[in-house]
């Protein structure tokens, strides 16, 4: 069964030549830069071949919600037919350098219905996706800030490398075998919690020599406890 993801990449690798076998746009786009303008439609989706790109929210409040983290060898946004208006109000940036084939959707739709190994990628990876949302529902409903983190930091923990290369700088956090390599801004981004109810758990976690701590990273020391503590969906 799979487990939630809020890392995504090598979901569309197998395609990578059939992709570039059909009419694109090569792009780059720098560290911070956005994919597409905030507040207009996305009209152009994108095949990662390397970097990493962040997907997120700006409440009026001044807090940032993060959403997923997208890597090399996955196509986003993802295509759909649809125009969302939430979709306006979400904000995706490079958090590396990007290079990308860039589609229109009328190209992407032709490969869509004319490809079904593709198409039913498509359809399995917004199920991965939205598996994310649901479990995120149940999980910021019922939980604790400290389960919220124990669940987390489980997830992250056995998520694979957001960029193809090895971060250049601590603010281009990726998750490594050595460790999470995440802000504990970004931490409470992705759970919602403010920086205080972050802060406190993890000084718990630390205090229970579960975890250790530094600038930009956490390490895991000691699993079993950190399982004892997440939710059985989690698990």
């Amino acid at each position: 069964m799979l487990t939630p993801r809020y890392f995504f990449s090598q979901d569309f690798r197998q395609f990578q030549d059939y992709f570039l076998s059909r009419p694109h746009r090569k792009r780059t786009f720098q560290k911070g830069e956005y994919l597409w303008e905030p507040g207009r439609p996305c009209e152009k989706i994108h095949y990662f071949l390397s970097g990493a790109a962040i997907h997120y929210a700006d409440h009026e409040s001044g807090r940032r919600k993060i959403i997923s983290f997208h890597g090399a060898g996955t196509v986003f946004p993802g295509y759909h037919r649809t125009d969302y208006r939430i979709e306006l109000s979400l904000v995706t940036t490079a958090l590396t350098e990007i290079r990308a084939l860039e589609f229109t959707v009328p190209q992407f739709q032709e490969m869509f219905e004319t490809n079904t190994a593709l198409s039913e990628q498509v359809v399995n990876w917004y199920a991965m996706y939205v598996n994310r949302f649901l479990f995120e529902a149940v999980h910021q409903e019922y939980n604790s800030s400290l389960v919220k983190i124990c669940n987390l930091l489980y997830l992250l923990s056995g998520s694979p490398s957001i960029s193809s290369e090895s971060p250049a700088a601590p603010s281009e956090c990726a998750v490594s075998e050595a460790g999470i390599d995440l802000t504990q801004e970004e931490l409470a981004g992705l759970l919602g919690l403010s920086r205080v109810q972050l802060t406190r758990g993890l000084g718990e976690l630390r205090s229970r020599g579960i975890i250790s701590t530094s600038r930009c990273r956490i390490q895991v020391l000691n699993f079993p406890l950190l399982a004892a503590l997440c939710t059985s969906e989690t698990l």
